[in-house]
């Protein structure tokens, strides 16, 4: 299928007809044998690319391209001289030209080359371009930037902007990797404790035994090893924002601490029988299911309903595809401008990989993902073979392996399992129930059984 059109203009005929039957194959052809007749044509309708003799009668070449730049949607403008030289080829470029081309030398399948070079390099600054566009709608923090336009994000951001200013503890949940801590720090940064710090814990990284001294700190002599007081977080956190990631990991014991904190706002360092106070904003942060926590008496109920006054929770990476081309191009530019590379983009077929991929790490991952494709990678856009190994399996075996892994960790059953498979076993092969029987493995009688008993009979 032709998709691009190109204007010819020489005042040789057997130039132009050369020209015309080399290229017709591949794009819409036109010819004009002169400056004028050619700028009429681009005045009546748009042309992909303009491929011009440098001397002609009336107008040359040079005049035409400074012309056809000036129009609403320009071509692209390629010059083509018999008299070859560095001055003249140096003026071309700098009058407009995108290319140029000595007649001296001309070999038709060069100008094929040139013309789907400079196709490809104008589709790629029309999509940077285009990103740019969308880049300036995302949200910004004042300390850093959330990229995303999908209605899950915005929603989420939302309700930031709405409970930024209160008191309120919030809770966040969502898979690892989904940006919580980034959340977290938005929340404070639009709150007015935005001056005072913001500290973290990562309760996951503590044992139990050192937890409470890291949240409430502890007097010289308070267990073994103490030497010296310690000031804990939640002093350092004063008249700011206590952070508390993968809150599900905290002990019992730390919890009911925790708790009369949050009621009461007081505490005493281990070893101090002194109450000491402290205004701090609350915001958690876990990946589990605390409800499910409580009720298998993991979590205490009453702290979870402390922590969880506002819940926000974060969609995986999966269910905002859209954002995958913005938060890509951001973390290309990070990446090639800490490693000094001229990294501009990625290919199609690069992209498409990103796109169908399922990101178990979500962000992180994608992130992690995009630095390996801009240290591996050798041009200056990103293709599929930079990209890690785990992107490129194909998104049907990637299903596949979902539903293996959730039904090795209970999260299915054999039932809700099985019809997981036969279900994708038919998208991949598009509806055609021989096809699917086969990937499968099965007879189509057992297919067309199976399909009636899990009601997939429309799919």
């Amino acid at each position: 299928m032709k998709t691009h059109s190109v204007l010819i203009v020489d005042d040789e005929k057997p130039t132009r007809d050369g020209l015309r039957a080399a290229l017709e194959d591949k794009f819409e052809v036109y010819v004009a044998e002169d400056a004028a007749s050619a700028l009429q044509l681009l005045e009546q309708e748009s042309f992909d690319v303009l491929l011009t003799d440098l001397r002609m009668a009336g107008e040359d070449g040079l005049a035409l391209i400074k012309r056809a730049k000036s129009l609403p949607k320009p071509p692209i403008c390629i010059l083509m001289t018999a008299y070859g030289s560095e001055d003249l080829a140096v003026k071309a470029l700098k009058e407009g030209a995108d290319d140029y081309l000595s007649k001296g030398k001309l070999q038709l399948d060069e100008v094929e080359f040139r013309i789907q070079r400079a196709l490809r390099k104008q589709s790629l600054e029309t999509e940077n371009e285009q990103l740019h566009r969308r880049l300036e709608k995302t949200y910004k923090a004042k300390g850093g930037l959330i990229v995303g336009e999908s209605p899950a994000l915005k929603s989420v951001l939302e309700i930031v902007e709405q409970v930024a200013a209160a008191r309120t503890t919030v809770l966040i949940t969502g898979e690892s990797g989904t940006g919580k801590e980034v959340i977290a720090k938005t929340l404070h940064q639009l709150s007015p404790r935005a001056r005072a710090p913001m500290v973290t814990v990562h309760c996951a990284g503590l044992p139990a035994a050192l937890l409470e001294s890291e949240l409430f700190g502890h007097e010289k002599g308070a267990f073994t090893g103490a030497h010296e007081r310690r000031i804990g977080r939640v002093e350092l956190a004063q008249g700011g924002t206590l952070f508390l990631d993968e809150i599900g990991e905290i002990d019992p014991a730390t919890q009911v601490k925790l708790l009369r904190f949050l009621g009461e706002r007081t505490f005493e360092r281990l070893g101090s029988s002194k109450t000491l106070q402290s205004d701090v904003r609350v915001v958690a942060a876990t990946n589990k299911d605390l409800l499910v926590m409580v009720k298998a008496g993991l979590f205490r109920e009453d702290l979870y309903y402390r922590l969880a006054v506002v819940t926000l929770e974060l969609p995986p990476l999966r269910d905002r595809v859209g954002d995958i081309p913005l938060l890509a191009d951001t973390f290309l530019k990070e990446f090639a401008t800490e490693n000094g590379r001229v990294v501009t983009g990625f290919e199609t077929a690069a992209m498409e990989f990103m796109l169908h991929y399922r990101w178990p790490g979500n962000v992180r991952e994608l992130r992690a993902a995009v630095e390996h494709a801009v240290v591996l990678c050798r041009g200056s856009v990103v293709t599929p073979k930079d990209l890690p190994a785990l992107v490129r399996v194909p998104a049907a075996e990637q299903t596949r392996s979902e539903t293996r892994d959730k039904f090795l960790s209970g999260k299915l059953t054999v039932r809700e399992a099985e019809r997981q498979l036969y279900l994708h076993a038919l998208q991949e092969a598009k509806g055609n129930r021989t096809t699917a029987a086969r990937k499968l493995g099965v007879s189509r009688r057992t297919l067309h059984r199976k399909l009636h008993d899990y009601q997939l009979e429309g799919v």
